[in-house]
């Protein structure tokens, strides 16, 4: 019977407990990786926080300003403040419009007194999508305010110009005769 030289049994153990601690090792480092589940739930849970929270910011002006709007699955606010005779709204329809757009603080943004009438085709995109959510649910020579949570709006960018990221909207339109 051959035996092992001390050397080599001394370097096939040494071999052996240096690969069991690296395995040791490396499930107790993997054990702390994150788990792609639970990153997912909580990121999904900061989100609903965040949209929760907007919407008690939106629901809180429409308070304080005295309106009755009417929201939407999407979490869009609006209401008719005047009445048009005209037809109503519907996808393919040029859609000429007078505005203001504020942000909640009551901040003017943009308007038509300064930038002019604004006009789209319904469908064919170009503008927020609140804002074509809104026009479909309105008439020709309606004017209405509008509430733009952020995502509806423009998001976590903002416009980067006068609009910060992350902001609800405010738009009061009157939707021109055709």
């Amino acid at each position: 019977m051959k035996y092992l030289h001390p050397k080599s049994c001394f370097l096939a153990l040494l071999i052996l407990a240096i690969s069991a601690c690296n395995s040791t090792a490396e499930r107790q480092a993997g054990s702390e990786e994150i788990n792609p589940q639970k990153l997912k739930e909580s990121l999904e849970n900061v989100n609903k926080n965040l949209v929760r929270e907007e919407s008690a910011r939106i629901d809180s002006y429409a308070k304080r300003h005295g309106l009755e709007t009417t929201k939407t699955g999407t979490g869009l606010q609006f209401m008719i403040t005047e009445h048009g005779q005209g037809d109503s709204i519907k996808k393919g329809d040029l859609v000429c419009f007078s505005y203001v757009t504020k942000l909640l603080t009551g901040e003017i943004i943009y308007s038509s007194e300064t930038s002019g009438i604004r006009q789209f085709v319904v469908g064919r995109g170009g503008v927020e999508a609140g804002l074509e959510e809104a026009v479909l649910l309105l008439k020709h020579g309606d004017a209405a305010v509008i509430i733009l949570p952020s995502h509806l709006a423009f998001g976590l960018l903002g416009d980067q110009n006068k609009i910060p990221s992350r902001s609800s909207i405010i738009y009061e339109v009157k939707i021109l005769e055709n």
